[in-house]
């Protein structure tokens, strides 16, 4: 732990998932936690809790005031947009993105000047679609993505102010992330379910199959720990065996990984 005698933390996204499973760890391991949430009484017990939504830059600066000292970011807020990127509405694009990537920018803005004076951890909370997008998940993969650039930028930014960050890339995670309800073909227009609906389906098929197979959140938890305590800590954190598989084949030339995924896929 940092050289204080109750570390202190802010996690956003604490409702449930990796937020939740984080914010829980780090209270039961003796961490003054602040569990972001966006409606009054949904932190986990034990928790501070701090009322924003990530959009709501207002919002976020009122509920910095409320910090006095911060050893530890963990930016973890984050939803998941599914569609064929030929039929995704731009709206849905930048609201993706604005949950994802420019939320993110904002709570650490409000909070980095603490972490500087602390010299603190940031956590990004990103994903291997940041390094290996799917068809269909593309708008949650830009996000992702971003999330990588912006986790490289801010360790040779934040460098000289001894804060160190670090992103995690999970896999498959048991998280309510993946069950929250996402528009169906159908309530495209009448092209994409006849273009795309049989490989969405495949898709999401294959998705589900693989669900009970997903990685506890409490395994990204202690990724995040590490991330936070380790004297060595490291820049990226890749979690669970999807993931690692994932990584391995995005390694490969661009044509054997389409051909490789296309059959994992959809059998073609």
């Amino acid at each position: 732990m940092p050289p204080v005698a109750r570390p202190s933390v802010v996690v956003t996204g604490a409702s449930t998932g990796i937020g939740r499973a984080t914010a829980e760890r780090l209270r039961d391991l003796g961490w003054l936690v602040y569990g972001s949430v966006r409606r009054p009484g949904e932190a986990p017990d034990g928790t501070t809790e701090l009322v924003f939504d990530v959009t709501e830059g207002e919002a976020i600066t009122r509920a910095a005031a409320t910090v006095d000292e911060l050893d530890a970011l963990v930016d973890n807020a984050g939803i998941a947009i599914a569609a064929p990127l030929e039929f995704l509405p731009p709206g849905e694009l930048t609201r993706q993105l604005d949950v994802n990537v420019v939320g993110q920018l904002r709570v650490l803005q409000a909070f980095l000047p603490k972490l500087r004076r602390s010299r603190g951890r940031i956590v990004l909370m990103g994903s291997i679609g940041g390094r290996s997008a799917l068809p269909f998940l593309g708008a949650y993969a830009m996000s992702k993505f971003a999330l990588e650039a912006m986790a490289d930028s801010l360790r040779l930014e934040l460098a000289p102010f001894g804060v160190h960050v670090a992103i995690l890339e999970p896999g498959t995670i048991a998280t309510a992330i993946w069950t929250k309800p996402q528009r169906a073909v159908d309530d495209f227009p009448p092209d994409a379910a006849q273009l795309y609906g049989e490989r969405v389906e495949k898709f999401r098929r294959l998705a589900a199959s693989r669900a009970s197979n997903a990685v506890p959140a409490a395994e990204v938890a202690k990724a995040v720990e590490h991330a936070l305590t380790a004297a060595k800590p490291k820049t990226r954190y890749v979690v669970g065996p999807d993931a690692k598989r994932r990584a391995a084949v995005q390694r490969l030339p661009d044509r054997w990984r389409d051909s490789l995924l296309s059959r994992f896929l959809f059998g073609s």
